[in-house]
């Protein structure tokens, strides 16, 4: 779907159906947001977060990555918002064209699971390719986020972040591991068991 025919997606209805006690007309009137809206909440917020994780979702058998990721970055400096904007995108590619449009704004390569998990994690070509794509960051699925890559990552100035940490006992693991950020979907809980620790939640 193009960015035109997704800001016609209303996404309010859904709240006021689920939570009948809580619902208001005024959520029917919610359409689904577009980065440049979501950048003008944050920078108008006087409580803004202190980091935004931005993923660019792209084709890899496309160049669509180049314009995506000019106007990504366009948006971040019109908004003012490059020291707490992080950039992340699987296609190392794009990252790297963040890199050549603006240096100065963060970004983060993504690395999921492969099959032969051990064998990458032996020869550490993530953070290789981490590197060579000019990333400041290397997002890690949970199930590849050993303390020797993330080790490894810091000894190379890539601050490790740890995507999706929604279990107990990978939350207490994480908050030993020197992890940047961890990802998860039950901030609550983290932050529970990761008190008293450097870690952050996002």
């Amino acid at each position: 779907m193009t960015s035109r025919e997704l800001r016609q997606i209303e996404v309010g209805s859904w709240f006021n159906r689920a939570h009948p006690q809580l619902a208001r007309a005024e959520y029917t009137r919610q359409f689904l947001p577009t980065l440049d809206q979501v950048f003008d909440f944050f920078e108008r917020h006087p409580s803004r977060p202190d980091v935004i994780y931005v993923e660019m979702k792209t084709d890899k058998a496309e160049d669509t990555y180049v314009d995506l990721a000019g106007s990504v970055a366009r948006l971040v400096n019109d908004h003012s918002l490059r020291s707490c904007v992080v950039i992340v995108s699987f296609n190392l590619k794009a990252i790297a064209h963040i890199k050549t449009i603006d240096p100065a704004i963060p970004t983060g390569a993504l690395f999921e699971p492969r099959r032969n998990t051990m064998k990458i994690i032996r020869k550490h070509p993530m953070i290789t390719a981490a590197l060579e794509c000019g990333a400041d960051q290397i997002l890690l699925h949970r199930l590849i986020a050993t303390r020797r890559l993330v080790d490894l990552a810091t000894e190379s100035n890539l601050r490790s972040v740890v995507w999706t940490v929604d279990d107990q006992k990978w939350m207490r693991r994480a908050a030993s591991f020197g992890i940047h950020a961890v990802i998860t979907n039950n901030p609550v809980e983290l932050r529970v068991n990761i008190a008293g620790t450097d870690a952050k939640a996002k």
